[in-house]
């Protein structure tokens, strides 16, 4: 179903057009920059307005060297203003063809462990995205606490917001792994859409996760659904703590597919807002 809506604001004449198809979708862009949102009360944000390494009160990292998963390239730092960074109101991640400590690529990963937990909730990031073959970046959430099944992947679950690699320019996955359904069998629980412009503009990734469903949009626009069938953790271990991750990997399993183009660095992945809300009683 396609619906367009028609509304005048001064003399100009703006245009949306959404899409509710499931697996593959056009989205557009959305301007809208209010935190406030009806029915949600927002707990938790970082708007950007400041200047240096993201806030420690809010952001820590995964440092590795490479290979440490996915058989990714890209060596992951802390600390370092040219892999993480803040200015201009905007958060930086930076993938760099440097040699950093004997490592080819540099990135970073921030996480908000322990720093910002949540169970469900409507988690909201204004994005930018790299390009160029080799570039994976992603926004996603994990456990924080790995205490089903074999206390690891993907028994404890992965939550992905949204996922993009560069040889496949403007098409953004969001799924869902768990025990039972994970892409090493094939069979996660997995849309697409197509953003266009997604590494010439920036779009609202945004997250609604309840105890029946978990909803994935970009901007205003409805890709992909979960829901919760009620047959064990094993289903669903959407049920407790998860944590925010933003990262840029380069190469891997899935990014580096069809190679890693040199040419191409720096790329980066730029962050206008990260908010997340709790649903209204």
């Amino acid at each position: 179903m396609i619906r367009r809506v028609f509304y005048f604001v001064s003399i100009f004449i703006i245009f949306f057009t959404t899409s509710c198809k499931s697996q593959f979708t056009e989205a557009t862009s959305n301007t809208q920059d209010s935190t406030l949102i009806s029915g949600w009360n927002l707990v938790w944000s970082d708007e950007f307005n400041y200047t240096g390494l993201p806030d420690p009160k809010k952001w820590g990292y995964d440092v590795a060297a490479p290979g440490w998963v996915n058989n990714e390239a890209q060596a992951y730092h802390e600390n370092r203003l040219e892999n993480s960074r803040v200015e201009n109101g905007k958060l930086i991640i930076e993938a760099r063809l440097d040699n950093y400590k004997n490592y080819l690529y540099s990135s970073a990963r921030l996480v908000t462990k322990n720093r910002g937990d949540w169970t469900y909730g409507r988690f909201e990031i204004r994005a930018k995205l790299p390009y160029g073959k080799g570039t994976w970046p992603a926004i996603w959430m994990l456990p924080t606490i790995w205490n089903l099944g074999n206390g690891s992947w993907p028994d404890n679950g992965e939550i992905d917001i949204m996922e993009h690699v560069g040889y496949d320019q403007g098409l953004i996955h969001a799924s869902t792994h768990c025990n039972k359904y994970v892409w090493t069998n094939g069979n996660q629980k997995t849309a697409t859409i197509k953003v266009s412009d997604c590494s010439t503009a920036f779009h609202n990734y945004i997250l609604e996760w309840s105890a029946n469903e978990i909803k994935v949009y970009v901007d205003g626009t409805l890709y992909f659904t979960n829901t919760n069938e009620n047959k064990g953790w094993q289903y669903w271990p959407f049920f407790k703590d998860f944590h925010l991750i933003l990262n840029l990997a380069i190469g891997g399993d899935w990014g580096g597919a069809q190679g890693i183009d040199n040419n191409i660095f720096p790329q980066r992945m730029e962050v206008e807002y990260v908010r997340v809300y709790k649903k209204k009683e």
